[in-house]
């Protein structure tokens, strides 16, 4: 059964946010990449790049299927995890260790939108 991690916060599109001070770490949940099966291709922004609440950001590719990104929130891409780029697998391995962007939050106040892992983990059931 695919974990949920308590204090992050989750979109209804299967990506979650952790953060630490202004800054969030962007990822796929563990349910997605259950779904999602084994990911051999993560596309990803450029740092210095905008995010926004609700719109895409980039993809995962896997053996079964394509999947747009959507940013959870809104804010400017610091850092890309570029251990995806020569290891996509790695988000199969741990979805929540492995973010794919870190941004800065432009909007701290989205975070409202989203839910917390009780309500993310009843969604998925």
């Amino acid at each position: 059964m695919a974990k949920v991690i308590e204090g992050l916060y989750y979109s209804e599109s299967h990506e979650y946010v952790r953060v630490e001070g202004n800054i969030g770490y962007i990822g796929i949940t563990d349910y997605a990449q259950e779904q999602l099966g084994n990911v051999v291709y993560v596309d990803m922004p450029e740092e210095g790049d905008e995010v926004t609440a609700t719109e895409d950001f980039g993809a995962v590719e896997s053996v079964k299927a394509a999947s747009d990104l959507i940013s959870p929130v809104s804010g400017t891409v610091l850092e890309v995890n570029e251990a995806l780029e020569e290891q996509p697998e790695l988000i199969n391995q741990d979805a929540f260790a492995n973010w794919i962007i870190k941004v800065e939050l432009s909007d701290p106040s989205e975070l409202e939108n989203l839910m917390d892992a009780a309500t993310y983990d009843a969604q998925c059931k």
